[in-house]
């Protein structure tokens, strides 16, 4: 069991009783960026829960049943009750454990921009992004993936400004969808060979600042990690291994 309390800084506050108490597992799998994204979530509330790391080539009976939709991770499960999609669990972690400051802002129109960002965020700087750069031998079409992906990073980095976080000097809900993502430049950038940084340092910038939360720190698996997982991955579906630069 994770006692988040006792690893989170800033947001974070002290485990709860109450309606929101009750054993809490997430359903993951190590490198999963919307895995990490509940995780990040639990511990900045200071919610106490256990993981169970899956297989992803042999799902188990829970993830199964838990998720018989997407078959996906990750999970949450809260008092035997599953809860699918990674956002969707961040909102529910959110209206659930509402001691500290909320991951959302009150203002209705800067809650639908968050969501927006949030959602931005899904769709291009997402796994199935990044697989237009590792699942791709050099060439045109991994040109291709990397031009995207690197103007999606632009458009945040845009709307991040000179401002801490993305909700300002508070970290929150679009700083919790997008910061996942981080642990996966090193492997892009190696499959790639281009540099975030020189293209978007102001969101490398961000993305330091972001582990220095323990949250997130104690979430996101060093990049090296990822990208032995990468090499892994581009030998099931048939690519050549990266060549480090």
């Amino acid at each position: 069991m994770v006692l988040a309390s006792s690893l989170c800084q800033g947001a974070c506050v002290e485990p709860t009783m109450g309606k929101e108490s009750g054993k809490v597992v997430v359903l993951d799998f190590w490198a999963s960026p919307y895995a990490m994204r509940t995780k990040i979530a639990l511990r900045e509330k200071g919610v106490e829960f256990e993981v169970q790391e899956e297989d992803l080539w042999n799902k188990s009976e829970l993830l199964l049943k838990s998720n018989p939709v997407h078959e996906k991770v990750p999970v949450l499960i809260h008092n035997n009750t599953p809860i699918s999609e990674s956002l969707v669990q961040v909102q529910y972690i959110d209206e659930t454990w509402t001691e500290g400051a909320s991951f959302l802002p009150t203002d209705p129109q800067s809650r639908a921009t968050a969501r927006f960002w949030a959602d931005f965020a899904d769709k291009t700087i997402s796994f199935d992004g990044g697989r237009k750069i590792w699942g791709n031998k050099i060439g045109e079409e991994q040109d291709k993936g990397i031009k995207e992906f690197l103007e999606s990073l632009k458009a945040l980095e845009n709307e991040l400004g000179d401002k801490s976080y993305f909700g300002g000097e508070t970290f929150s809900y679009v700083d919790i969808a997008l910061v996942p993502f981080y642990s996966w430049f090193y492997a892009l950038e190696e499959c790639g060979h281009f540099s975030v940084e020189a293209a978007c340092p102001k969101i490398v910038a961000w993305g330091k600042r972001c582990v220095e939360r323990k949250s997130v720190a104690d979430s996101l698996p060093e990049s090296e990690k990822v990208y032995q997982q990468v090499l892994k991955l581009r030998q099931i579906f048939g690519v050549e291994e990266c060549s480090k630069h």
